[in-house]
């Protein structure tokens, strides 16, 4: 609760007042299971909101959601109030907005994987530092080929389209093995089946909208439920580092100011930190050191401070320390450590005090005003001014509709991106061209169509020809027209429209073509156009075979192999640079998008973290919240009737 216009947290010696001007400086919550730092967490989240500062926190375990409802009197509360000698006391509810990975408890969460990065992408997913380096390869290249990374099914196709490039890419980037790809694409199938699907896509998350007052003032306190997303502890710690990475990077410069622009919760702080590469506990000391100076506290929340890192440990000046248990050899060196980070107190001994606290009391050290660490003190926990443990389903659902958020996140898009470029050139992808290097000689006269086997050849004119269909992609069977036979010497091309046959015998007494002979189309390799073409020639029916055979050798010029094959790799070549000159279009059209995408959410961001922003971002009708607080108040009528009937 705010007291003299500080946050109240306990009462030893004399009140224990956290400086609002020393909230940034970070801070730690620390004890044993069950010895009491949720209520303290609870105390000090109230208190940020009261003075109008944003606070987010992540709800494990369900029991920080009752922030919607005020707290309920009782004896052992009103010993509490009496031992830490608290003048007056009221029962009250916190402005607070529900978020769910999942979108299960509240609104969804989604970011995009360009916004979460290969760094903490490749943590995500447990990747050893050779897989680390092949998506860090991977973003390169859908950066330089302007592709979009939105979504799981984006970043799938990039890996199969890098892993079937592979040898493409290993000159320019570096060594790309199918093998790490596969394996990666292992990694991303469970992460997948973990609810990476709904974890990463559109609209993503702004950050600014957790830094919003509600129109008394008072700073929301988002609440992500984090009860299932807690179940796979990688992407739960990925997902908090992500958040507090984000606004490192979107908030401006601030310097010191009367109080936080934004206070950040993290339970089970020790997850943040196990399995951590140098290269990312590198960047996680750098935004804690750094990220004061942009007005955002953060609170740590876990077990012990051994769980913490020497050198982030350094950085939190605020600290709450409940009751340790010192069962072995390595609980007695963790109690001895964390009595060594406090300044002592002539009253007691720290090591001690910290093995015999009781649940509600802690050790409680805090900056004073002129930034030195405070002696520590013994002190008793105020109880919390809102409700304590989970709340009805009912209600959160009351309070997920008549969010301000509502309708924001609920509908996932699906934009154009690298899936959709990807299966696109897929689709228009030409057919790979023949050249006369792969046609195989004979010195015999190829069949130009073999009709099914049969018992007993018969001749009968045949009933069509094979020719390549790059549209499907296989050969497709034609039908042969009607064709008006043409002398020997001559060979034309298909006819477009059917003609009357002249009469077999004169043809035959005019050419000197066998009566039996037919007129068919064929498909011949012509040099100057790089492709087979259609020509007519005269066919005879081979009853030993059964196949078309023809009479007379193709009357064109011989092909010079050699000239084909220049002629050829001309053509692939011209057709390889205007494919490069289209793709280096469009990847310019897609990061002049990109950039006005993000000069778009920094101008938003700072429009946001304007005076003027948070009311225009805020702002609901006085109409409208007097009949939300109607419904709040029905709704708290009937549970309290159906649960305590009104008792007080």
């Amino acid at each position: 609760m705010l007291y003299e216009n500080a946050i109240w947290v306990g009462t030893g010696e004399q009140p224990a007042m956290l400086l609002p001007r020393m909230a940034n400086r970070h801070g730690l919550i620390a004890g044993a299971t069950g010895t009491g730092k949720t209520v303290t967490l609870k105390v000090l989240a109230e208190g940020f909101s009261a003075m109008g500062v944003p606070v987010f926190l992540s709800d494990v375990k369900g029991d920080l959601a009752g922030m919607v409802k005020p707290g309920e009197h009782s004896d052992s509360m009103a010993e509490r109030l009496a031992r830490c000698g608290v003048p007056s006391f009221q029962y009250r509810s916190f402005p607070t907005v529900f978020w769910d990975v999942y979108g299960e408890q509240g609104h969804p969460v989604r970011t995009t994987v360009s916004e979460m990065g290969p760094l903490l992408l490749s943590r995500m997913l447990g990747l050893n530092e050779t897989q680390a380096g092949v998506m860090n390869i991977l973003f390169r290249v859908a950066d330089d080929e302007g592709m979009l990374l939105l979504d799981i099914k984006d970043l799938k196709a990039m890996l199969a389209y890098l892993g079937e490039h592979a040898r493409d890419y290993t000159l320019q980037y570096g060594n790309v093995s199918v093998a790490t790809v596969g394996a990666i694409q292992r990694a991303v199938a469970v992460l997948e089946d973990q609810g990476g699907d709904v974890f990463f896509g559109e609209p993503a998350l702004n950050i600014a909208d957790w830094l919003q007052l509600d129109e008394e003032g008072q700073g929301f306190i988002n609440v992500l439920s984090a009860d299932k997303l807690f179940r796979n502890p990688t992407m739960y710690s990925t997902f908090l580092l992500w958040l507090l990475s984000e606004l490192y990077e979107l908030l401006p410069e601030q310097g010191d100011t009367d109080k936080p622009r934004v206070v950040f919760f993290f339970d089970e702080a020790h997850l943040l930190f196990d399995n951590c590469s140098k290269t990312l506990m590198d960047k996680i000391e750098q935004v804690v050191r750094l990220i004061r100076s942009k007005g955002v506290g953060v609170y740590f929340i876990t077990q012990s401070p051994t769980d913490i890192p020497q050198s982030v440990l350094g950085q939190l000046g605020n600290r709450v320390q409940h009751a340790l248990r010192a069962y072995t050899p390595l609980d007695q060196k963790a109690v001895k450590v964390a009595a060594q980070t406090f300044r002592a107190n002539p009253a007691f001994e720290t090591e001690e005090a910290i093995t015999t606290l009781k649940t509600g009391e802690a050790l409680i050290s805090f900056l004073t005003a002129d930034g030195a660490p405070g002696v520590v003190d013994r002190c008793t926990i105020l109880p919390p001014q809102s409700a304590l443990g989970a709340i009805d389903p009912s209600l959160r659902a009351a309070m997920i509709e008549t969010s301000p958020f509502q309708g924001v996140y609920d509908e996932m898009e699906d934009r154009y991106s690298a899936y959709e470029m990807l299966v696109d050139a897929f689709r228009k992808e030409p057919a790979t061209p023949i050249t006369p290097a792969q046609v195989q000689v004979s010195t015999a006269p190829a069949p130009v169509y073999t009709p099914p086997v049969q018992p007993e050849p018969v001749a009968a004119k045949p009933q069509g020809f094979m020719i390549y269909n790059a549209a499907t992609g296989s050969y497709e069977q034609k039908p042969i027209p009607t064709l008006t036979p043409v002398p020997q010497t001559a060979v034309q091309p298909a006819p477009q429209a059917a003609a009357q046959p002249a009469p077999q015998a004169a043809v035959a007494a005019q050419s000197a073509i066998p009566a039996d002979a037919v007129q068919m189309p064929v498909m011949i390799f012509d040099a100057a156009a790089g492709a087979y073409v259609q020509k007519m020639m005269w066919m005879r029916l081979d009853p030993a075979t059964g196949a078309y055979t023809p009479i007379q050798p193709e009357t064109a010029q011989p092909v010079d192999p050699k000239a084909a094959e220049k002629a050829a790799k001309e053509a692939e070549k011209a057709r390889k640079e205007a494919e490069k000159a289209e793709r280096d279009r469009l990847a310019e059209e897609r990061r002049k998008r990109a950039e006005e995408l993000r000069e778009e959410r920094a101008e938003r961001a700072r429009k946001n973290d304007s005076v003027l922003g948070r009311v225009t971002n805020t702002a609901i009708s006085t109409a409208s919240r007097e009949v939300t607080r109607q419904i709040t108040r029905g709704l708290m009528g009937s549970i309290t009737s159906l649960f305590g009937g009104g008792k007080k």
